[in-house]
């Protein structure tokens, strides 16, 4: 996959396990080439019009490798699914574990988060419009995995919201659950609208448009 700028991204490209020693980092270094051939080649055609042969090839491995590595097309898919969304989950979780650091409150919290995920799709278009797109389809052999994977990411974002109720800093009112699953929505659509039809906006552009929807500012008030 290729980010908007400074050349091609591996999935695996924020993943800590690739410092792995020994056999275990090579066996995770053949993995992420696996993935990125994968991820690429299904945005290109389509899962079923993808074959295990053209994926070994992308990758430059023996489709033994892949075999090896994965006991299927379908479940090299569902662990790119798991790994990209758990990097997705991660950022969101560093983002808002740095602003408490730095005394930030939970409404910041949340704007860092947006910012961490935007960064993330912008890094990793490909992988994000699958993810998306496989949101919609209910006939998969991975959808039970595709529900976790999206519950961890959208947890992340609940954590902060019931820390900002319970400290005053949020309305009781507010259903946390979808007020959450709202605000994973609203990163992941407006990202993909601005990469497809707005490509010419900067990322601090977009993340300053979801900040003021965030903050209540879209009226112009303050």
């Amino acid at each position: 996959m290729n980010g908007r700028a400074g050349g091609p991204v591996t999935i695996g490209a924020m993943d800590s396990s690739s410092t792995t020693p020994g056999g275990s980092a090579r066996r995770e270094a053949t993995r992420q080439k696996l993935y990125e051939a994968a991820v690429t080649l299904i945005a290109e055609q389509g899962f079923s019009a993808t074959t295990v042969d053209e994926i070994a090839e992308r990758a430059g491995v023996a489709k033994g490798t892949v075999y090896y590595n994965f006991a299927s097309k379908s479940v090299l898919f569902e662990e790119l699914l798991r790994h990209g969304v758990g990097l997705l989950t991660a950022s969101l979780r560093e983002a808002a574990e740095r602003t408490a650091r730095e005394g930030g409150g939970r409404v910041d919290a949340l704007d860092a988060m947006i910012r961490a995920g935007l960064v993330f799709i912008d890094r990793y278009p490909a992988f994000t419009q699958l993810y998306v797109a496989e949101l919609w389809r209910t006939n998969r052999a991975w959808q039970s995995t595709l529900l976790v994977v999206r519950q961890q990411a959208v947890a992340v974002v609940e954590d902060v919201l019931r820390e900002g109720v319970s400290r005053g800093e949020f309305s009781e009112e507010i259903d946390v659950p979808l007020t959450a699953a709202a605000l994973v929505g609203m990163v992941l659509v407006a990202a993909l609208d601005w990469q497809s039809f707005q490509p010419e906006r900067s990322l601090d552009e977009v993340h300053a448009a979801l900040s003021r929807l965030l903050q209540g500012r879209v009226s112009g008030h303050r």
